[in-house]
């Protein structure tokens, strides 16, 4: 490990550790809620990851042992370990949303800005849309099997939009090498695909479907072409 690796890895370590702590503590009796601030606040990663000189130490020392800490915490776990954080919602969404940030990493390391808009979409989009769509969702609708509501995907829809933005703008500000310039019919296009994504997948996978899918259309439309 280079020795400026080791200064991002202890503040990814340090905030990932308080996001956890503070959830067991202030939402330990709202599971649901504790479940949606971890995926969300844990997903604010993506603006230290462009910080590490070697982005496999990330995968190494974060984003996998994360995958398995995830694990450990659900029912499938040979150690079980009481928590909120898998509690409420699909009992191995922690799981795919680490591993997915593990792969994406390991397949496309000079390229964290594609990295970072896809698991923006997905903890940004997904996390919103999920809270607004239980507070406030009306108008329901279902394609795979997992309820959904009109409010909950235009919330995803603006929220991953506005992050999108947002990405762009930070790893462009930092010079972050292969960083295209902020492209909105773009944005909005994969934004779009996106929310079809999350909407039409069955409960869980959508952690998987919305990187996946986010993450292979950038590489094509703005890298390959």
């Amino acid at each position: 490990m280079d020795f400026y690796d080791i200064i991002p890895l202890i503040i990814v370590y340090v905030y990932v550790a308080i996001v956890f702590v503070s959830s067991e503590k202030f939402l330990k009796h709202k599971p649901e809620l504790s479940r949606k601030f971890l995926h969300i606040m844990v997903g604010n990663c993506i603006f230290i990851m462009p910080f590490f000189k070697d982005p496999m130490v990330m995968v190494y020392f974060l984003t996998l042992p994360l995958t398995v800490f995830a694990f450990l915490l659900t029912k499938y776990s040979p150690i079980q370990i009481q928590n909120t954080a898998t509690e409420a919602g699909h009992d191995l969404g922690l799981v795919y949303y680490a591993g997915i940030w593990t792969i994406l990493i390991f397949l496309l390391p000079n390229h964290l800005w594609i990295v970072a808009l896809a698991i923006a979409s997905m903890v940004y989009g997904d996390g919103f849309a999920s809270v607004v769509g239980q507070q406030y969702g009306k108008h329901k609708y279902n394609i795979s099997g997992d309820p959904k509501s009109v409010e909950g995907s235009i919330t995803m829809f603006i929220v991953i939009i506005l992050a999108s933005i947002v990405v762009f703008a930070f790893y462009n500000a930092i010079g972050y090498p292969s960083t295209p310039a902020l492209n909105i019919p773009i944005i909005i296009l994969m934004s779009l695909i996106a929310t079809v994504a999350e909407a039409s997948t069955p409960k869980g996978l959508d952690n998987v479907s919305v990187c996946i899918v986010t993450a292979i259309l950038y590489y094509v439309i703005m890298v390959v072409f």
